[in-house]
């Protein structure tokens, strides 16, 4: 599936923030914005409510060519916006709000039980995630996938860091939303499975306990899809520029090829505690490119730099194979050179950005 001739698809779901363009502050209009939706919207994917009413998903249908999926992603991102602008809002492509907020939850039966079983763990959960699907032959091959690359996805949360600020307050983390999102549970990287069904047993397990309200709360940063014959890569922020959620989709797909081809191969899973695994995400999520990441073999210390050219050794005959290789090496470069959505934040405030102002530099590259 590695060739020229049969490349996986890749699709992309997107959590959008819904902001009032001149004060910045998120706004509970995801209600009247879904109302509004008509036949203007994309042929392809779809729209659709999130958890809180300051949010609003969308998703791109299957693609195997990467210009095709980044079409989808504006277009949709493009028609989210128009929609919110009906209802005196905009989108932006933000992990977390930087302003204040009192997240308004959905009006619809399953999130307020969410509510009543977690309490504020749900109430304060407005956060903005990039789940990017891989399609795979089987959820045994969904599963060979999942435990030969949980020691690389730290580094495409790195990559795509876009949340530093909480409650108006600079988080101390380029993606606190990483630790927002952590504190649901069944959340964050697992331990290898080495079956479908040893995968299945784990999930009937945690939903046996009843702790989680039923399987869909099954948030790992890999999971198989209960809906689509995918791979669900969950673990990056929303990307502030579309091209670099093309990235981020570029990279899981070479991880999932890269995966694939090691299985047939007979090379064996390489095992790696959980813990560390752990340690890696908060790394990442506490320094993005900015400091060092765990490296994601022998899990000490290194540079960003050389952890994503690490990354990149990894899975760039799998990049070639796909015709991504130029596209994700100039990505990288662009992240590299101009920053992560978390630093551009930042650099906006330094430059003295009001709030409002912030906002609004935001929305400009959410929609261009």
């Amino acid at each position: 599936m590695t060739d020229s001739v049969r490349r996986r698809t890749v699709g992309v779901e997107e959590e959008l923030l819904l902001v009032d363009p001149e004060t910045g502050l998120p706004r509970a209009v995801a209600g009247s914005l879904l109302r509004r939706a008509d036949d203007r919207a994309p042929d392809e994917g779809d729209i659709e409510a999130e958890l809180q009413q300051q949010q609003i998903e969308v998703e791109t249908s299957p693609c195997v060519a990467l210009d095709d999926l980044e079409r989808q992603v504006r277009d949709w991102r493009r028609y989210a916006d128009d929609l919110a602008r009906q209802s005196g809002a905009r989108i932006a492509a933000l992990g977390t709000s930087p302003l204040p907020v009192a997240p308004q939850t959905m009006i619809k039966p399953r999130y307020r039980q969410m509510v009543e079983r977690f309490g504020l763990t749900t109430m304060e959960q407005l956060t903005c995630g990039c789940h990017v699907h891989v399609g795979v032959d089987s959820d045994d091959h969904g599963v060979t996938v999942i435990d030969r690359i949980q020691r690389w996805l730290p580094a495409l949360l790195a990559l795509s860091a876009n949340s530093p600020y909480w409650q108006g307050q600079d988080s101390g983390y380029a993606s606190y939303r990483t630790q927002v999102w952590s504190r649901l549970p069944a959340t964050g990287p697992t331990a290898a499975f080495g079956s479908s069904q040893a995968y299945q047993d784990h999930v009937d397990g945690l939903v046996g306990t009843g702790v989680l309200l039923d399987a869909d709360m099954i948030y790992f940063n890999a999971r198989l899809s209960r809906h689509y014959p995918t791979v669900e890569i969950r673990i990056a922020d929303i990307c502030l520029r579309a091209k670099d959620a093309i990235m981020i989709a570029a990279l899981a797909r070479a991880l999932v090829d890269t995966a694939t081809t090691e299985a047939a191969s007979g090379r064996p899973t390489s095992t790696i505690d959980c813990e560390l695994l752990r340690l890696a995400q908060w790394r990442a999520s506490r320094d993005g490119l900015g400091g060092n990441l765990l490296d994601p073999v022998k899990s000490i210390p290194r540079p960003a730099m050389e952890v994503i050219d690490a990354l990149l050794d990894h899975c760039s005959p799998a990049l070639d194979a796909n015709g991504d290789l130029a596209r994700v090496y100039h990505g990288i470069d662009r992240v590299f050179s101009r920053g992560t959505g978390a630093d551009l934040q930042r650099q906006a405030v330094r430059d003295g950005a009001d709030p409002a102002e912030l906002i609004r530099a935001m929305i400009d590259i959410t929609v261009n």
